[in-house]
């Protein structure tokens, strides 16, 4: 049997606000990326999400990001290598604590916004994040687009590289993700996400934006949280993934 990940993106709130509705989607998800503070999130929403993800036995995955609260992490901004390592590893840190309080650990690191999309082909800022990684003490997976250099740069480090794909979001004829400023960057119709999802993960291929067919070869498959009628799509993502025999179980 084809099996599969499912990760979102949790604990993307600050104080009173929330994002996400992180209680429904731990009810249906593998992977918690937990936003670290730096793109949102903060010490008590991180508790917090730990929390409830050990307590449903789903991973824990630290989502780090650029230092950019304002901007959501989606902001392109350039940051000294040392630096980038050095925030990379702050923010691993700061979730491992909480992620022990609840008697589990981080499992993986996911990159987040502006960070994960310029990994992809950027060499300088793809090694920051694995030595920010490295430096955090462990050798965590991390988790990236097929063929990006991240994920290179983590194998050539003995790190375990894990590509994923996007249910909901746009690619182009390389494969790489669509800019979200773009026409029909996001999926907006549930029916074609579920499609897409079970595509994703029996065939591993996906339609692109022009209309051709493309190879996406992915372990994990993400889900946006912050989407209006996010849980319910998880869901009907999981019944029909299921259904066609692929097992939905964590990589780690």
């Amino acid at each position: 049997m084809t099996a599969i990940d499912l990760n979102a993106d949790l604990g993307e709130g600050f104080g009173r606000w929330r994002l996400t509705d992180d209680e429904g989607l731990l009810s249906v998800v593998t992977s918690a990326n937990v936003a670290c503070g730096f793109h949102a999130g903060d010490p008590a929403t991180m508790r917090r999400v730990c929390e409830l993800a050990a307590e449903r036995r789903v991973v824990i995955g630290a989502q780090v990001s650029y230092r950019d609260l304002a901007g959501f992490g989606r902001r392109a901004m350039d940051v000294p290598s040392a630096e980038l390592a050095a925030e990379v590893a702050y923010q691993i840190g700061a979730l491992e604590v909480f992620a022990r309080a609840a008697g589990a650990r981080v499992g993986y690191v996911k990159p987040h916004g502006a960070l994960y999309n310029r990994v992809v082909r950027d060499e300088e800022q793809a090694a920051a994040v694995v030595e920010g990684v490295r430096l955090a003490g462990s050798a965590l997976p991390v988790l990236g687009l097929p063929g990006s250099r991240v994920l290179e740069f983590a194998a050539r480090a003995g790190l375990p590289a894990v590509p994923e794909a996007f249910a909901d979001r746009a690619y182009d004829d390389t494969g790489a993700l669509v800019p979200r400023g773009t026409a029909g960057a996001v999926l907006s119709d549930p029916d074609a996400v579920v499609e897409r999802s079970v595509c994703l993960a029996r065939f591993g291929t996906v339609v692109a934006l022009s209309g051709a067919r493309v190879r996406v070869r992915a372990r994990s498959l993400c889900l946006h949280g912050d989407t209006p009628g996010a849980v319910d799509l998880a869901r009907r993502v999981r019944e029909a993934l299921t259904s066609a025999g692929v097992r939905t179980e964590s990589f780690v």
